[in-house]
């Protein structure tokens, strides 16, 4: 049914460096098709804690949180879930009656892909990357039971602080490691970025691997995942991270669990 927003309508949000159309278009299409009173909207902001304070003061129900704000928004909130407290970082807030909670999903999302691809779990693995969405992804590896493990970060510190943090080692380039899985969580790669053409792992890193994952979503094939799909490789994509986590989101904020038809047709409507 086609939703018109009134005074009852309830706001969602997202803030985020490089705004994107997928999450408004993913929420905003799901309530529509579950008749739900809810309208999306993404926003950016060079002032943070006046964006989290609207959120309180205005009444929005909800807010997606991308990079980079995904740490810097953890002093603002109340409440940390079990699945942002643990790893120090953020992606969800919810707001009940003026009260944030704060939570993960992009690490949840991690957890079920993992999972669902069948990824076995005495593999060894590279991570490239040392911020909140790198977080995520190693403490769900880490979780899973993943144990085998080299962070790769150029940011001496902060990659050795999440290296440590998780029982894995550090370096600051890949060298002469050739892991059996490669997980991309920096902008390589990003649309809009300065390194979009760019491969985040050399090609004979690549053709060494079993799993490639990119977490970066846009575009959907990144250079990584194009090489990767072409070597054969198991693959993992950054629009499967990004549909699983605002699914999640979806269900926090309405508490409606969509079925997955709905969610595909969601995805593929996102994607449009």
């Amino acid at each position: 049914m086609q939703m018109h927003p009134n005074k009852d309508t309830q706001l969602c949000m997202s803030l985020s460096g490089r705004p994107g159309n997928f999450g408004l278009r993913f929420h905003n299409h799901l309530y529509e098709q579950l008749g739900l009173n809810f309208y999306y909207k993404a926003f950016s902001s060079q002032d943070l804690p006046g964006a989290v304070g609207g959120i309180r003061a205005l009444g929005i129900r909800g807010c997606g949180v991308s990079m980079p704000f995904k740490e810097d928004c953890i002093a603002l909130v109340d409440e940390l879930d079990d699945s942002a407290r643990a790893i120090a970082s953020i992606n969800t807030i919810v707001n009940t009656n003026g009260h944030l909670k704060a939570y993960n999903t992009d690490y949840i999302a991690v957890v079920q892909l993992l999972a669902a691809h069948a990824v076995p779990k005495d593999c060894t693995f590279v991570l490239r990357g040392s911020g909140g969405m790198a977080k995520a992804v190693a403490s769900a590896l880490r979780d899973g039971g993943y144990a085998h493990g080299v962070i790769v970060a150029r940011n001496e510190v902060a990659g050795r602080a999440l290296a440590s943090s998780l029982g894995y080692q550090w370096q600051a380039e890949l060298g002469s490691l050739r892991p059996r899985m490669l997980v991309n969580v920096t902008p390589i790669g990003m649309s809009g970025g300065p390194e979009a053409q760019q491969l985040a792992f050399e090609a004979q890193a690549i053709a060494a691997a079993d799993t490639v994952f990119d977490v970066v979503a846009v575009p959907a094939e990144t250079p990584l995942i194009v090489q990767a799909r072409a070597a054969g490789k198991r693959v993992i994509t950054g629009l499967e991270v990004i549909a699983i986590q605002a699914l999640e989101q979806f269900v926090l904020y309405t508490g409606v669990r969509p079925s997955e038809e709905q969610f595909q047709q969601a995805v593929a409507f996102a994607r449009g």
